[in-house]
């Protein structure tokens, strides 16, 4: 949850002007980029990115699998 959090947070200070030559959007890049850029992939409709949107809702998945394969074995 902290994590979709601080991806939250780095994409919003991409749409404040100076925002990206901030130490903490520099430190927030090095630890979420290596993530979205598994999303890539998918194209920008017009000038919007929606590969945020697409790696929030895997780790959200990805959340709640792990949430049951661990309540299946408790």
């Amino acid at each position: 949850m902290l994590y979709e959090y601080a991806i939250v947070v780095y994409i919003l200070m991409t749409w404040l002007p100076g925002a990206t030559r901030s130490r903490l959007h520099q430190w927030l890049g090095s630890i979420v980029m290596p993530y979205l850029s598994v999303f890539r992939f998918i194209p920008p409709i017009g000038m919007i990115d929606f590969s945020p949107v697409v790696a929030i809702i895997v780790l959200q998945f990805a959340r709640s699998g792990l949430q049951y394969l661990v309540s299946a074995f408790i």
